[in-house]
């Protein structure tokens, strides 16, 4: 199985966009992927994503299938 890698600032950044539109792309849902399958993920970043799978599981961001949400 071949190593995944996040890249550097890439949870910021899902979280930026993520509050600022309310929806998490396909894209969006790649990177969160390989920031939980990182096991070197400072616990910091660990917790910025457990706080967006929470808002998810509630219902406070919407996941679409688009790859991005730039039109």
């Amino acid at each position: 199985m071949s190593p995944v890698n996040l890249l550097p600032g890439a949870i910021s950044e899902i979280l930026a966009s993520v509050a600022e539109t309310g929806i998490l792309t396909l894209a969006d849902r790649y990177g969160l992927m390989a920031a939980a399958l990182d096991e070197s993920l400072d616990e910091e970043d660990r917790s910025s994503l457990n706080r967006l799978l929470r808002a998810v599981l509630k219902g406070r961001v919407r996941v679409v299938e688009q790859l991005s949400i730039a039109a």
